[in-house]
Formats: C-alpha cells, structure tokens, sequence
C-alpha cells in the first residue's frame, strides 16, 4: 500500500504491557504514534529529537533513546578502516584508519572520538596535528583524503539514486539555517538528502566527510615538509583530477583550477554545515594555517 498521499490514519493498534490500556484504565484511548526505526529515513531524527526534548526529566529514557540511535545509525566512535584505494592516476593508497567522527574534546581536553560531543573546532592547523599525534595518529594526509572520497563515490548507496555516477553524490549537512555552531555527532537532519553517513565499499561507515564542518588536511601531494601547499595545483594533480569531470555537478563539491597558488596555507576539505552546493567529499579549499576557525576542524588517521 503506498502511503505517500496519506496524512494521518490508524494504521496500529498499541496496548500498554502493563495493562493501563484497559477499559477504565489511565491510558485507555490514549493516541500514540509509532515510529519504524529499520525503514523510515525521518525516524532516526525523531527520535534524536525526543531524546533531547525529554533528557532534563527522564534521563535515563533519553540516555536509552540515544543508544538505540547510535546503533541504528552505525555509530561506533572509533577508528573505521578504508580499503586499499587505487585513484584514477594509478596512485596505489594502502590501506588506513580514520576516525568515524571529527575529533571532539573530552572533559579535560583531550582529543577523543565521540558522536555526543561536538567537533572540536576553532582549533589550529599545527594544533590539530598535535592531538593527532597524542592520539597515536596523525592528521589525515590529501592522499588518504582523496581515497577516502573516492571509495565514497564508487558506493551506489551515496548516490540520491542509489547507483554510481547517477543523480547526485551526497554532500551531507550543508544547508541548515537552524544551526549557529558544529552539532553534535548524534543532530540528524529531517532532510534525508543531508544524511550526515557515508558508507565505505568495506560497508564501515564515516561521518561529515563533506559538510558539517571543514577537514584539516595534511598536504603530501604538493604540499612541503610540514604538510603546507607549497606550490601551485598541477594540471595533474590528483587534488583536482581524482574526481571526474563528468561529474563536476554531481555533488562532488567545488575545486580550485589548475594553476591556482595556495602556497603558505593548509588545504581544508567537505564543507560546512552551510557550505551548500559547494560541499562535498572532493570539495576543497585552503585557510591559514595559524586561524581558529568554527568552522573547521579535524579528523585523524592510523
């Protein structure tokens, strides 16, 4: 039955386990409405909703709330591997860990991974190689970037059509006009088109590889010792060709040309929460190294 053009109707019949649905009983005729956590894209922001509408008065139904979000969304909070990746040029990327999430902050500042807090933000280019490096990692390099993104594209479930290189590649959160700050790993939009996951072709799930909030990126393609743009994009670079051309408007996100001269700055890569058409898993751009932006922060490797 297509229920499309349908608003409300009585499509369940609840009853109460404990038996307060009965006739005479407090909740006998109460209304509910039922939610489909398996198949329903709007469900998961629901109830994310909920819980954070109810988490003053019943915390522990929020704290419960969360976790049955946390698993239907694939949250893990930990490190996710990608593939070995082969980019278009032939570039051969081995295998790596990446966290699943922006690097957040924990109650003493220090980097961890974790869906409920917000990424840490406003946080410096060499400062955010340092939490790397405390986290036994480093701060993710173009190459696995771009590997990154490219696995992302050859996985039909990212594309709005559900096959690779038709319709539009997700570009995540990037157009919220509700939002002032990075939210939390665990804000999902009612917007399905904006699903903040991307699913790898290993089948691990990475969030906010575009939008939510920019990526400082170590540049080890024409980038110097200390991971800076020190030189100008070749015409080959795989920065600006690993995405096809074919699909400049397909969501993969704005690119610089050919030529274009960053030098002394850090590369930044997806979007933010209100990047818009711009977003996406190629999307790239540069900021100063030594600004605190809040719109940009990190994720680490292994």
């Amino acid at each position: 039955m297509n229920a499309t053009p349908k608003g409300l109707y009585e499509k369940f019949t609840v009853t109460r386990n404990d038996g307060r649905s009965a006739a005479g009983e407090k909740h006998n005729g109460c209304q509910y409405f039922v939610l489909d956590l398996d198949h329903d894209p709007h469900a998961l922001p629901a109830l994310a909703a909920y819980a954070q509408s109810c988490a003053a008065d019943y915390p522990e139904l929020a704290a419960d709330l969360r976790a049955k979000v946390r698993k239907a969304a694939g949250i893990i909070n930990d490190f996710v591997t990608v593939p070995e990746t082969t980019l278009p040029n032939g570039l051969v990327v081995p295998s790596f860990q990446v966290s699943q999430f922006h690097i957040s902050k924990d109650d003493d500042g220090l980097p961890v991974i974790d869906a409920e807090r917000e990424p840490w933000v406003e946080v410096d280019f060499d400062d955010a190689k340092i939490a790397c490096d405390n986290m036994g990692g480093s701060l993710i390099r173009e190459t696995q970037a771009l590997a990154l993104a490219w696995d992302i594209f050859n996985v039909g479930e990212n594309w709005s059509s559900g096959k690779v290189g038709e319709g539009t590649l997700l570009q995540g959160l990037r157009d919220d006009d509700d939002l002032e700050e990075a939210p939390t790993g665990m804000y999902v939009h009612p917007d399905h088109t904006q699903r903040r996951a991307f699913r790898l072709s290993n089948g691990g799930l990475v969030y906010d590889v575009a939008g939510t909030v920019f990526t400082w990126v170590l540049d080890d393609v024409q980038g110097d010792e200390h991971g800076l743009i020190a030189r100008p994009f070749a015409e080959d670079s795989p920065s600006i060709t690993t995405a096809p051309p074919s699909a400049k408007h397909q969501g993969i996100g704005w690119q610089p040309a050919a030529g274009t001269d960053w030098s002394g700055h850090a590369l930044v890569r997806g979007g933010y929460w209100y990047s818009g058409a711009d977003a996406g898993v190629f999307g790239l751009g540069s900021d100063w190294p030594g600004y605190r932006y809040d719109s940009v922060g990190f994720r680490c490797t292994k």
